[in-house]
């Protein structure tokens, strides 16, 4: 779940938005929006980047992304016996 917020209200919150997003674990991200637009995203990244195993696999993954090296949802079903 994605919670949306102005980008004046976010920047009145800014340094209150790492607890909000620490509270409600299910809420994951914030979207801020510019005059009713997506501007950006913040991310409660701390606990992914404080885990060294998964930082290096999610490095890997993105190289593998961009070198073409993909799995389509279908192959990992077929994979997965789903």
């Amino acid at each position: 779940m994605t919670r949306t917020m102005g980008m004046i209200d976010a920047r009145k919150r800014l340094t209150l938005l790492p607890e909000e997003l620490a509270k409600i674990s299910e809420l994951g991200a914030v979207a801020v929006t510019r005059r009713g637009k997506p501007g950006l995203a913040l991310l409660e990244t701390l606990e992914v980047m404080g885990d060294p195993d998964l930082m290096k696999a999610l490095r890997s993954g993105m190289r593998d992304a961009e070198s073409g090296r993909l799995t389509t949802a279908e192959e990992v079903k077929r994979e997965l016996g789903l």
